[in-house]
């Protein structure tokens, strides 16, 4: 091997890699050894066989040479290669090479144990690992782990002939080219799993493969799917996910007395010798085997595309509700982060709440689309109808990633047993059942997270009781209707209880949804955004949606405005209330937050932390629930969100009623009426009372607010409501293919 050769080509992969817009994410590079070291790589594209040596090699400091398919050392390209450090599988010092460097510790190893690409990600076969190819199938190689006992049994060897048998251990070097036998490492030698998981898989056509188009005629349909595949994840974007396991010691598997006798044998051994021991460590091969495949496949960074691929060929039925497979591959994804098995993409660090409102990062929609394309999936009327055949195992295997990427998907998460399982057992619940389940655990995971604030910021003397704060749900007598209802700013669920019982006695479902950061302490309200409050919103939208057929969005003051912008963002909502929403304030301190927010941040610039303002005292109408003192932090993110709220209200276009007092010290009027302007709905009203306080929800006169919003959810209500009437099937219900699922 050429080393100059090798730091040369590796500054052109260095230029490749910085002009791709892939971004490698590097995982768990600690379990990385200093020693002489096999990385066995679970393989997908070529491009594994141009960025792996250059990553690897960043990572460890030393040459990282690979084994690369015959066909590929053709011509210069063939040339490069090597010099990229790839050896063929078929070269015939491939063995003594590779152990002659490890023994050396001169370099470390790349080996792909399922022998080639597997396009298809088939590799599970009745709970084994076999890979699928296109002539057929075969259990993975097992020549990185024999490789690996080979270095050590003649580690081992030479270290004991040292001593006992000098010659037998110069004629080892020496067979090995090595100048001496104290060029041999001590260090032993270890096989590290490696997983790449690219996301999203997305194969179209590029300018990669229309230039090799026109260069190349009768491109080959192998090489035409190789260009299009991997070239749209190098020029449009994809996350490669590099996940390192725990190094596999191999000098314990060598402990055995058949082993041994080989080791302190004063007999020459050639480097191809039927030794005693070699039915023992032929055995002790498929067990590291094993392992390795175990942990490869185990490290799978599981993301978006996975969950909804699987969900879809786990499905009994072949027409879906697309709420119920969102619903189920939240859950999933829950329940896979809650058990610390499986490992996730980071668009899973968010709050997966999306999934059940708007998907506004567009993992539904962009995957939905993407199946459709493909032919997977079809639209028929409020249901998705799946296409089963599209989803077998059964087609052209160098076509896989561009005919069948959504089966492809499916099959890499297969190894993964225990979200399988999951996946099992959510496919087969009914639609009503999801939804349970989807609301038991939204409402358990906020009185969770509102106790961990409470016991983190709760300060005894000033905090406000648990009750005060905690979020609530109130029964109503049918599921037709439910409220998601929004406390104010600096205040807490409490603050609207007496309405949220009110609308109870109604038969009204409603859920009030704590705010991050309030109910607890001013303190950690300074530290949230008017985000952290959205998605709250949207907790309590996926609580009540999962609990009533329709939904109506309601809130006081800056709930208010949340109200309104769920009901902008989410076309499902069936109708809105806003109760005092601040688009303008009266309190003059307000008008002077941004000056005293850019004093904050330049104080901050200059480490003078002292000279901050954090805080202005707050002297609230209601003192046994709001906080004495007001983040300024706060109030800006409360004009941020109205800001930010007010070109989006003419989006509106359902059923709206707007409350507001003339006299209210703290929210202008006339922002009201511009609100009630810019609304688009065309069933809209507008009621002014005439309360010379702010909490118009609790107090004197409460009851008649009460009255007007009883009166308005009553005449939605009312009105005539749309039910699909597609039934989704049950294990026992036949025949499958021709159920589909309920709301």
């Amino acid at each position: 091997m050429n080393r100059f050769a090798y730091r040369t080509t590796g500054l052109a992969i260095k230029t490749i890699a910085g002009l791709a817009r892939a971004r490698m994410n590097m995982h768990d590079t600690g379990n990385i050894p200093q020693g002489p070291t096999i990385f066995v790589v679970n393989h997908f594209t070529r491009i594994e066989t141009f960025l792996l040596p250059y990553h690897l090699h960043r990572l460890t400091g030393k040459p990282v040479w690979s084994l690369a398919a015959p066909e590929l050392f053709v011509g210069r390209f063939g040339r490069y290669l090597e010099q990229l450090g790839a050896v063929s599988t078929q070269s015939p010092d491939r063995d003594r090479l590779m152990v002659k460097t490890l023994l050396a510790a001169e370099a470390c190893w790349i080996v792909f144990p399922e022998g080639r690409m597997v396009k298809n990600k088939k590799i599970m076969e009745k709970g084994r690992y076999m890979i699928s190819y296109a002539g057929g199938k075969h259990p993975p190689h097992t020549g990185a782990a024999t490789l690996a006992l080979r270095t050590e049994f003649y580690r081992q060897r030479i270290a004991e002939m040292v001593h006992g048998n000098p010659e037998e251990a110069q004629r080892l070097a020496d067979r090995f080219e090595l100048p001496s036998v104290d060029s041999i490492s001590g260090q032993p030698t270890c096989i590290v799993p490696v997983n790449l998981t690219y996301y999203p898989l997305r194969a179209r056509d590029n300018a990669l493969s229309r230039l090799a188009g026109r260069v190349m005629e009768d491109l080959p349909d192998r090489v035409a799917e190789e260009i299009m595949t991997e070239g749209a994840m190098l020029l449009s974007g994809v996350d490669i996910d590099m996940r390192f396991g725990k190094p596999i010691e191999i000098t314990a598997c060598l402990s055995g007395k058949t082993v041994q006798c080989d080791i302190r044998s004063t007999s020459p051994i050639g480097f191809d010798d039927r030794i005693p021991s070699r039915k023992f460590m032929r055995r002790e091969a498929l067990k590291i085997t094993q392992r390795y495949m175990s942990a490869i496949y185990r490290m799978t960074t599981v993301n978006h595309d996975h969950l909804f691929a699987a969900c879809l060929k786990k499905s009994p039925v072949s027409r879906i509700h697309p709420e119920n497979l969102k619903r189920r591959v939240f859950l999933a994804s829950k329940e896979g982060a809650d058990s610390g098995r499986v490992y996730f993409h980071n668009s899973f660090d968010k709050d997966q709440v999306h999934l059940l409102t708007d998907d506004r990062y567009n993992k539904f929609s962009e995957f939905v689309d993407f199946a459709m394309e493909k032919g997977v999936l079809a639209s028929d009327g409020t249901v998705l109808v799946k296409n089963t055949a599209r989803l077998a195992t059964i087609f052209d295997f160098h076509r896989s990633r561009i005919d069948n990427p959504i089966a492809v998907m499916a099959n890499e998460v297969e190894p993964l047993t225990r979200l399988q399982r999951r996946i099992s057992h959510l496919c087969w619940q009914p639609g009503f059942w999801l939804k349970r389940n989807v609301a038991r655990y939204l409402i358990k995971r906020e009185q969770d997270a509102f106790n961990r604030d409470y016991e983190t910021f709760a300060v005894l003397e000033t905090s406000r009781p648990r009750d005060v704060g905690r979020p609530f749900l109130i029964k109503g007598d049918r599921r037709r209707v439910g409220v998601v209802l929004a406390h104010g700013y600096m205040a807490a669920p409490a603050e609207v209880r007496g309405l949220a019982e009110y609308l109870g006695k109604m038969g009204f479902w409603v859920y009030t949804p704590r705010m991050k950061g309030h109910g607890t302490a001013p303190e950690d309200l300074a530290g949230c955004t008017f985000q952290d409050w959205i998605d709250s919103m949207d907790t309590g939208y996926a609580i009540i949606s999962s609990l009533c057929r329709r939904v109506i969005a309601g809130g006081f003051s800056t709930g208010a405005g949340l109200a309104l912008d769920l009901a902008q963002r989410i076309p499902e909502i069936a109708g809105v209330f806003a109760v005092s929403a601040p688009l303008r304030l009266q309190d003059m301190a307000a008008r002077f937050v941004p000056a005293v927010d850019v004093w904050n941040r330049f104080m901050e610039r200059f480490n003078l932390d002292e000279a901050k303002k954090t805080f202005v005292d707050n002297h609230p109408e209601n003192p046994h629930i709001n906080y004495f003192k007001n983040p300024i932090s706060g109030v800006r993110e409360l004009e941020r969100l109205m800001s930010s709220l007010e070109p989006r209200l003419p989006h509106i276009t359902v059923p709206a009623l707007v409350i507001q007092s003339h006299e209210d010290p703290v929210v202008n009027a006339k922002g009201t009426e511009k609100i009630f302007k810019l609304l688009g709905s065309t069933d809209k009203q507008m009621v002014m009372f005439n309360f010379q306080r702010h909490g118009i929800l609790l107090g004197e006169g409460a009851e008649r607010v009460y009255r007007t919003i009883g009166d308005f959810l009553d005449h939605i209500r009312k009105r005539p409501l749309f039910v699909p009437t597609p039934v989704e099937a049950t294990p026992e219900t036949e025949p499958l293919p021709q159920t589909e699922e309920s709301n």
